[in-house]
């Protein structure tokens, strides 16, 4: 029996096999509820805070409602500016004070490493919303959950992961956990961005087989899925190597001509221009449903967190 109770969520490499297909089941277990009835009451009582020192839309919103749809309630830190951090307050120090308010702790910061140095401190669990260029682990396990969901398997899938691979903390929580499950993997990036060396080493040492390269239709024909990211401007300190490399990889309805295939697309939002609208019409853009997993699967680890599930 898989427990997942009192644990803290921190990174992708930090789940087995045994683990996902848990989680994937409580998912679809509580997707199905939920078709019955607007909300249930696992977590009547209990009180998750969301500690966000960086914008967010779907990860925050989606956390919320997956807390509210559990019967649970929620506060908020609102801006940086209008809490103690403007006043010079260590993160030690406030997730130390937020943990005398609530029962879990939904954070996401700039710095990476962050969330491990909150789950330090706080005998609560801390679940890392994406710490600066690092993991986003329920990101990964959305992704997951929407990849079994659209290609009915998570068995024998090649997928493209594209665009900013050296910033982008979903990528690098998501390949290592398809690589749990035997994926072969593409990484397109412009050399300047290419998969850390953390992450490609660790592939190597599984046996996981992996091509790098720039070319976009070149990985997208030999693959199932393509997972498409943003390239990330303030992720640059320098805003002409951004400019050079903005828009390297875009999917369009010409792309989609050229490919002569089908395919699932996923992208993790927001998008800027590396996916046309009027892509948005084409039965495989998944990420719209990608989106809406999100609350299931936060929904699942919420109650297997508190032992609810």
């Amino acid at each position: 029996m898989v427990s997942l109770k009192g644990k803290d969520i921190l990174h992708g490499n930090q789940f087995s096999k045994k683990d996902i297909d848990a989680i994937i089941k409580v998912a679809s277990e509580l997707e199905k509820e939920l078709k019955k009835k607007d909300s249930l009451n696992l977590l009547k009582g209990k009180i998750l805070a969301t500690l966000f020192y960086e914008p967010s839309t779907r990860t925050r919103l989606s956390f919320e409602a997956a807390m509210q749809r559990l019967g649970g309630g929620i506060i908020g830190m609102g801006s940086v500016e209008s809490s103690s951090v403007a006043k010079g307050e260590t993160l030690a120090d406030t997730v130390r004070t937020v943990s005398q308010y609530v029962d879990v702790i939904v954070l996401r910061h700039p710095r990476t490493g962050s969330a491990k140095e909150a789950a330090d401190v706080t005998p609560i669990p801390v679940i890392n919303a994406g710490d600066g260029t690092g993991q986003h682990p329920t990101q990964a396990l959305l992704d997951i959950y929407t990849i079994k969901k659209e290609t009915g398997s998570l068995k024998n899938l090649t997928i493209a992961m594209v665009g900013d691979l050296k910033n982008g903390r979903t990528v690098h929580a998501l390949a290592e956990v398809l690589s749990l499950f035997g994926a072969r993997l593409y990484f397109v990036s412009p050399d300047s961005l290419r998969m850390p060396a953390e992450i490609t080493s660790h592939l190597k040492a599984k046996k996981i087989g992996f091509v790098e390269t720039e070319d976009m239709m070149e990985a997208a024909a030999a693959s199932d899925l393509v997972y498409m990211t943003r390239i990330q401007k303030e992720r640059f300190s320098d805003l002409s190597e951004y400019e050079r490399v903005k828009g390297s990889y875009i999917i369009n309805e010409e792309f989609l001509k050229r490919l002569k295939k089908k395919i699932t697309i996923l992208h993790p939002l927001p998008r800027v221009d590396e996916i046309n609208p009027e892509v948005d019409a084409y039965p495989g853009a998944a990420y719209f449903r990608q989106v809406r997993n999100g609350v299931f699967i936060r929904m699942a680890l919420l109650t297997m967190i508190f032992g609810k599930r």
